[in-house]
């Protein structure tokens, strides 16, 4: 099984979440694809959302790239749970006439997130979730990263054990 590792030292995030391809592969193929290589990707605690680190790729990782494709929404919410990992495709032009696609990591932990944007609702794709084991300090983490400020987070690709 496949697992994202999320971690960024000054909070102390530390977390791994399981990967849903059975729920969002095109999603998770997307993750998948990105994630080959450990990334880092800027983050900031949410605006619009409620409790959510917003980490939204950069521009310069989705360039000429085969895996940088328009993505459906799957396993869709428009409420996240805690320790929901959402990704969200916004299309060219859709936010303030961007004229490049927005897809962003979205790490939820806490209650009453929304995915209601100032372009209004978005279906996001929850493609990997937190173990309920490492919720808690999760949410500490992300709590911490909220009183901070913006961060670096790092994402990288692990096989796990289903046991």
């Amino acid at each position: 099984m496949t697992s994202i590792r999320i971690s960024e030292p000054r909070s102390k995030l530390s977390v791994t979440a399981l990967l849903l391809p059975g729920k969002a592969p095109e999603n998770a193929a997307f993750l998948t694809a990105y994630l080959a290589t450990p990334r880092v990707v800027p983050a900031i605690h949410a605006m619009w959302t409620g409790p959510e680190i917003s980490c939204p790729v950069p521009a310069a990782d989705l360039e000429g790239r085969a895996y940088a494709q328009p993505l459906p929404a799957e396993n869709a919410t428009l409420t996240p749970q805690p320790g929901d990992i959402v990704l969200s495709y916004v299309p060219p032009r859709m936010w303030g006439g961007n004229p490049n696609a927005i897809f962003d990591i979205g790490l939820f932990y806490g209650q009453g997130a929304r995915l209601l944007f100032p372009i209004g609702w978005l279906a996001g794709s929850v493609v990997a979730q937190v173990s309920s084991g490492e919720r808690d300090q999760f949410a500490a983490a992300c709590g911490i990263i909220r009183r901070n400020g913006a961060c670096d987070i790092t994402f990288s690709l692990v096989e796990t054990s289903n046991g």
